[in-house]
């Protein structure tokens, strides 16, 4: 038993540190794909590249259907995430390398301990096991996160001078799919490459307000979904659209402006609370992984499991109280 667990050790080792690299050589070189980059749209059709492979390369689709169960709506759920964050890395290899920091948070750990020797039993070995993929997936998390509002934030300040360019191009008198791919060529990342996909998509045959719907859903902006909103009303009822945009503009302006006084007066709440949030899941798991002998000698008391029910009850309760009062609708 113990040579075939050794075994086992040692191929998850030599898997860990392969997944390891691949994911930090796919970072190192995203990294430096995007440095001298305005526009990556742009810089692909440039290359050489056909506008169908551009397209199909910025727009990933979930590789599992909607219709499945718990496990494709959360797959494609992460697929949403990392195209929201503008990740270049496929979804697949970010999560081969959370295995594999995981896999090397494992490793590390039964060397810290000596529980190699596999004098602490399976139980041992599988809670820092558990603790390793707790710890590698709250770090991704945080990090996707972090990507995601700083692309948001940027895509939302940009939004207005993107409608500032469609309207004027609209006055001067280009058709609104010209005026749209106008401003995605004047505009860097992230607006001027989804105004560029926008144009790709109706010129693969979706109608212009299919294709700003899919551009609201994939930045999940409200300001893109205001957008999206005006274009259709105007397409259905009729109207001046340049100075429908033109005030869209000035609303969208305003909002970020209250948005940002928000943040100022919030700061210290958001950051209390991603602080509480996360620094139980971080101070469990790290118990958990240099010390699994603290909660694994508690297995057998009949009172461990339910307290450890109630308090992670108690936790989702308070999380979702605190998500509550930091998130205002302005």
């Amino acid at each position: 038993m113990q040579i075939l667990l050794a075994v086992s050790i040692y191929v998850v080792a030599f898997l860990a540190v392969i997944l390891a690299v691949y994911a930090v050589a796919q970072l190192v070189f995203s990294s430096g794909d995007r440095k001298g980059r305005i526009n990556r749209r742009l810089s692909m059709l440039a290359s050489g590249m056909d506008h169908q492979d551009v397209y199909s390369r910025l727009v990933r689709r979930a590789a599992l259907s909607q219709s499945g169960g718990l496990l494709p709506r959360t797959y494609n759920r992460f697929c949403l995430a990392c195209q929201q964050a503008g990740i270049e890395i496929a979804p697949r290899s970010i999560i081969l390398g959370v295995l594999g920091l995981a896999g090397l948070l494992w490793l590390v750990s039964l060397s810290a301990s000596r529980a190699a020797s596999f004098s602490g039993g399976i139980a041992n070995i599988a809670m820092t096991l558990v603790a390793s993929l707790i710890i590698s997936l709250t770090m991704a998390w945080l990090w996707i996160s972090r990507r995601q509002a700083n692309r948001m934030r940027l895509l939302e300040e940009q939004m207005p001078l993107a409608l500032d360019v469609v309207n004027r191009a609209l006055r001067a008198g280009h058709p609104v799919i010209s005026a749209v791919q106008l401003a995605g060529n004047e505009m860097g990342d992230p607006i001027g490459s989804e105004f560029g996909l926008i144009v790709d998509e109706t010129t693969y045959g979706s109608e212009f307000r299919e294709a700003l719907t899919n551009f609201a859903r994939r930045t999940g902006s409200q300001d893109a979904h205001f957008f999206a909103v005006s274009v259709g009303i105007q397409a259905d009822t009729g109207g001046n659209l340049a100075e429908i945009l033109e005030g869209l503009a000035a609303v969208i302006r305003g909002r970020a402006t209250l948005a940002k006084r928000v943040k100022a007066l919030s700061s210290e709440g958001r950051a209390s609370a991603l602080l509480l949030s996360v620094l139980p899941i971080l101070m469990i798991s790290g118990l958990m992984l240099i010390h699994a002998e603290f909660y694994t000698a508690k297995f057998s008391d009949p009172i461990f499991w339910p307290t450890v029910g109630v308090i992670g009850v108690l936790y989702l309760i308070g999380w979702w109280m605190i998500h509550r009062i930091i998130n205002f609708r302005y």
